[in-house]
């Protein structure tokens, strides 16, 4: 962890044009996470990747020795991807006043650091490098959420409960296939969570682990998703009856929030060409660079420039279906591809014939357009729990689904589980 250590630090965020960031020694000899112990004079920094840096001329910067600067490089380049040092991620170093390294952590993402480390004091001692987990502690806390007049969306319900729109993009995705997020969430909505949260060894938040249940009332409805592991198989998302909650189709190719502005119709008077024709999709609105996920698993059959459709993509998936999405800002995916479910396949745009920005969403079965909004909620499930897995999942379940019940307490969980 890079906030563990009790010595003096300089926290800050290097610039590429900023000011040099001042080293400060140690105000007495201690050691650091139990493996090296610090001379009185020797200095510890804490900082931010500059825009432009790299690990060569951050180490420079800060004045360490040529030989340690090679010795350091070519470690820690058989254990990850130098070119992958981002802008913006923690580092910190240890060192001699004459530059010798004895220390050197990069934050790679929230789950990992890249640790260089000379583990004896003599100028000869080698560096090792490797990739280390960070510690975190786990708990499982219980989320309730409500939509109304003042919270109408799911992120803004779930913000008021002090929680991330990571979560609202993680619950939207689980009953994607039961619930348009885009247009049929409305006051009076509400809803349960159980959800794994990280923690840092300070007690800083460190991201959400899966949801473990879940229960959404919509207009009434009540649905409900336990996640579960059949034997052999992969975590998924399942009704209190085994069905899967995953579908051939998600409800939408947005995650949510976006609003329909126009519907599917053989009659829709055209915003740029002010004629009646027949508009073959759903339009929905969304802010530029929202981004636009594939609705089934397919392959591309054509990413480019498409005309008044503006840049399209255009899929294919099985059992004759088809869909595009037309207007797009960018597009991150080639012909020939193929594409999972929930895959990104571009971003929201204005180009070709359009006003503003917007997703043109198109659906075709055999070569015939058909209305989206219909079609999706028809799609069959994916493969249910199987028969004779169903008494281990009926115990699963009762158990989680109690748990949406309890008060909304924490329960502490093995901090260095492995999140299966």
């Amino acid at each position: 962890m890079l906030k563990r250590f009790s010595l003096i630090a300089l926290a800050g965020v290097l610039s590429a044009c900023g000011p040099r960031p001042r080293e400060h020694p140690a105000e007495a000899p201690r050691s650091i996470a139990h493996d090296i112990a610090l001379a009185p004079d020797t200095t510890f920094v804490s900082a931010k990747v500059a825009a432009g840096a790299t690990l060569v001329s951050i180490l420079k910067m800060h004045d360490v020795v040529a030989s340690d600067v090679a010795s350091l490089v070519q470690r820690a380049a058989s254990v990850f991807d130098l070119r992958r040092v981002r802008a913006h991620q923690p580092y910190m170093l240890v060192k001699t006043p004459e530059g010798l390294l004895r220390r050197f952590e990069y934050e790679i993402d929230g789950d990992r650091l890249l640790r260089v480390v000379r583990h004896a004091l003599g100028v000869d001692a080698d560096l090792v490098a490797d990739v280390v987990p960070i510690p975190k502690a786990r708990r499982v806390e219980i989320v309730r959420g409500r939509i109304d007049p003042a919270h109408a969306s799911l992120v803004a319900a779930l913000e008021a409960a002090g929680e991330t729109i990571d979560l609202a993009l993680a619950l939207a995705g689980i009953f994607a296939g039961e619930i348009d997020f885009s247009t049929e969430v409305q006051p009076g909505d509400h809803f349960e969570l159980s959800v794994e949260k990280q923690f840092r060894e300070d007690n800083q938040f460190a991201g959400y682990g899966p949801i473990a249940a879940a229960r959404f009332t919509n207009a009434g409805r009540r649905v409900r998703a336990v996640r579960f592991t059949p034997d052999g198989g992969s975590p998924g998302y399942y009704d209190e009856h085994g069905v899967s909650m995953r579908r051939f189709f998600l409800a939408s190719p947005l995650k949510f929030q976006p609003v329909v502005t126009s519907a599917f119709s053989r009659r829709r008077l055209h915003p740029v060409l002010r004629e009646y024709r027949a508009h073959l999709g759903v339009d929905y609105r969304a802010p530029a660079g929202a981004p636009v996920v594939a609705v089934a698993d397919g392959v591309v059959v054509f990413a480019g420039a498409s005309g008044g459709s503006g840049r399209m993509v255009h899929l294919r998936h099985a059992n004759g279906y088809e869909t595009k999405y037309l207007h797009l800002s960018t597009m991150s995916v080639h012909a020939g591809a193929h594409v999972r479910q929930g895959e990104l396949v571009g971003r929201v745009g204005s180009t070709g014939l359009a006003t503003g920005a917007h997703l043109d969403y198109r659906l075709m079965k055999n070569g015939a357009f058909i209305n989206p909004i219909a079609a999706h909620r028809s799609m069959p499930p994916a493969d249910p729990v199987p028969e004779h897995q169903m008494s281990a999942f009926v115990a699963a379940r009762d158990r989680a689904i109690a748990g949406l019940s309890s008060p909304a307490v924490t329960t502490v969980v093995n901090p260095n589980a492995t999140v299966q």
